[in-house]
């Protein structure tokens, strides 16, 4: 049973760093946008979670550095839109 709930969490977090990447790569998405940093996030969370269970060191050291880019861009975006919300409305 710990088995199935590993690898549904596992692949959820698969599913939500390949689909941001497809909606990437489709145009749906901007790579600067919160939507494709928070899929990445959130599916590299989800996939370090599973490793908890069936530990890789490899597949933990990505989604580590995953995580850091993706805490990144989330930075970027927030100050960005700091940046816009400060200028002057003429």
């Amino acid at each position: 049973m710990m088995d199935l709930l590993f690898d549904v969490i596992g692949m959820s977090g698969t599913f939500l760093v390949v689909g941001a990447f497809f909606l990437l790569q489709l145009e749906k998405l901007p790579a600067s946008g919160l939507g494709y940093n928070l899929m990445n996030l959130s599916g590299a969370i989800l996939l370090l979670v599973s490793l908890c269970y069936n530990f890789n060191l490899a597949s933990f050291v990505i989604e580590i550095f995953w995580i850091a880019a993706s805490f990144i861009g989330i930075y970027k975006h927030v100050m960005a839109r700091r940046a816009l919300k400060s200028l002057p409305t003429s």
